[in-house]
């Protein structure tokens, strides 16, 4: 299962090279974006993955879902996985980040997921409502 699956997998090794979108999709990544935003973004099969920084608030928000957008029209994903695993805060903004990707990505049949949220996060994500819309593992 994708999700179980660390995906910070260096572009040069073997598991890489092997995926017909991975190398294909690190270089693009890397001329696009440069070494931060692929530590950010990865596409993974049909997934965009988007590792969360450690605070999301109105200062990250709008660069994370103008980037998530480009990735979602250019690279044709059909799923969108939010990892929170370094996130500690996170405010409406972060809602917002979630709903509009799920907007985008329901339009395609797609679906969107959160992993690796904390007990703050998860509660965040009950509470606004957004388990009904993102599945959380």
């Amino acid at each position: 299962m994708i999700f179980g699956e660390r995906y910070e997998n260096d572009k040069n090794t073997k598991e890489s090279r092997e995926h017909p979108c991975s190398l294909f999709c690190f270089e693009k990544i890397s001329q696009r974006k440069g070494k931060q935003m692929e530590e950010e973004f990865k596409v993974i099969d049909n997934y965009l993955m988007i590792r969360m920084p450690n605070e999301i608030d109105h200062h990250h928000s709008s660069s994370i879902s103008k980037t998530a957008d480009e990735y979602i029209m250019d690279e044709k994903v059909g799923n969108v996985v939010f990892d929170f695993e370094r996130t500690t805060f996170m405010d409406s903004s972060g809602i917002g980040i979630i709903v509009g990707r799920y907007k985008k990505i329901s339009c395609f049949g797609g679906k969107v997921f959160a992993i690796n949220a904390d007990n703050r996060i998860r509660r965040i994500l009950l509470l606004s409502g957004l388990h009904k819309i993102v599945e959380i593992m």
